[in-house]
């Protein structure tokens, strides 16, 4: 079995930022019945839904995307395929466990993909807006007084889970030597300041619980698989995390799409395989939800990649998802349908899926979604019914 390693450094690291590294809740917490499990995955750099949720029913979808045009998508209904690079993802939507909003977006019309993750992150209706991101203050609402806990994987924790509520942070890396003093050296630093010793003591405790999880081999490089089952070991257990912020990078596909999509599909199909497989009988428990900042230009541009857009595939999986068919509306790919002329225009707020797991998954209130954790969405982003 591999295992994903604590790297003590970025651990330390994160702690010194102000990063919060504690899991919430006590390591002798006693146990509970099953409790709900969410994953949610960013694709950075702006996932070109046309190819992931393949729209072949459209009339116009072969002439429009041209060389980009995905052949032998795993058909689904509706008119609409997976790219073939996605079976896993395929094997659960045939177990009515994968649904899908193919034309979802941001609440705000922007193409800086610094700005859409901002808003895509912090929740808001613009840029800005909050300071703290959405899914902390979900745990907030959530947890109360010793609810959920919220892991980010990664170097750094995400603007999604940063805020009041602690959360701790785990990244991937090798097995830190016997010889390294810094977390002792730091423990004793540390010592007077009630705040800073009680952080970095909760931070060591989770490397040991990643540690722990395995056999004490590190995950091999580029084992996508491997990173979602070392993912779902941190998630089981008394003291596992119920809330994880997972990172995509690579999506950014201006150049040579087909190929360079092909390869992050491949991965995001074999990291929700690893999910699914190592949380066993959890996976009943879990709902996994991929969104991205932005869509991609409906048409090719001159070196056969795709601009920044407006709408994109929004996926919601796991084994607590209620089945069902298309989340939304397809506004189609008619010339006088796309948005200002070159974008696949979105039909529903990334906000309403996202409330509608959280309220049923998690059983944040409906008030609390529309105050605290999503300010001002409830007449833009009606909570979404019947998804779990």
């Amino acid at each position: 079995m591999t295992d994903l390693m604590m790297n003590r450094r970025l651990l330390l690291g994160g702690s010194m930022a102000g990063i919060g590294l504690a899991f919430a809740g006590q390591a002798g917490a006693q146990a509970r019945g099953p409790r709900p499990k969410l994953v949610v995955v960013v694709a950075r750099g702006a996932m070109d839904g046309l190819s992931v949720t393949v729209p072949y029913g459209d009339p116009n979808y072969a002439a429009l995307r041209g060389g980009l045009a995905v052949e032998g998508a795993l058909e689904m209904r509706d008119g609409f395929g997976l790219h073939p690079s996605l079976p896993g993802l395929k094997t659960m939507y045939d177990a009515g466990q994968l649904r899908f909003a193919p034309a979802a977006a941001i609440p705000v019309r922007v193409r800086s993909h610094f700005d859409a993750q901002d808003v895509l992150e912090n929740g808001g209706e613009g840029l800005r807006e909050q300071n703290d991101g959405w899914l902390n203050r979900a745990l907030a609402a959530a947890g109360g007084g010793g609810g959920l806990k919220g892991l980010s994987v990664g170097a750094q924790t995400p603007l999604i889970l940063r805020g009041a509520a602690e959360t701790s942070s785990w990244a991937p890396g090798g097995q830190v030597k016997g010889e390294d003093r810094i977390a002792a050296l730091l423990q004793d630093l540390y010592v007077d300041d009630p705040l800073l010793q009680g952080n970095l003591a909760r931070g060591l405790e989770t490397e040991a619980m990643a540690m722990a999880a395995g056999d004490g081999s590190t995950l091999r490089r580029n084992d996508v698989n491997g990173l979602g089952q070392a993912v779902a070991r941190l998630m089981t257990g008394d003291n596992g995390a119920d809330v994880i912020a997972l990172s995509v990078d690579g999506w950014d596909t201006h150049a040579r799409q087909n190929g360079q999509l092909q390869t992050r599909l491949t991965g995001l199909d074999q990291v929700i395989g690893g999910l699914h497989d190592g949380l066993g009988e959890q996976w009943a428990n879990t709902v996994v939800v991929v969104a991205t900042e932005f869509g991609r230009t409906a048409r090719a541009n001159g070196t056969q990649g795709t601009d920044h857009g407006t709408g994109s595939s929004l996926l919601v999986a796991g084994g607590a998802l209620k089945p069902g068919g298309l989340i939304g509306d397809w506004p189609t790919l008619a010339d006088n349908r796309l948005f200002e002329g070159r974008d696949l225009a979105p039909t529903i707020d990334v906000r309403a899926v996202f409330k509608g797991v959280l309220r049923d998954h998690l059983g944040v209130d409906r008030a609390a979604l529309d105050s605290r954790v999503f300010p001002g969405s409830a007449a833009e982003a009606p909570t979404l019914d019947g998804l779990v």
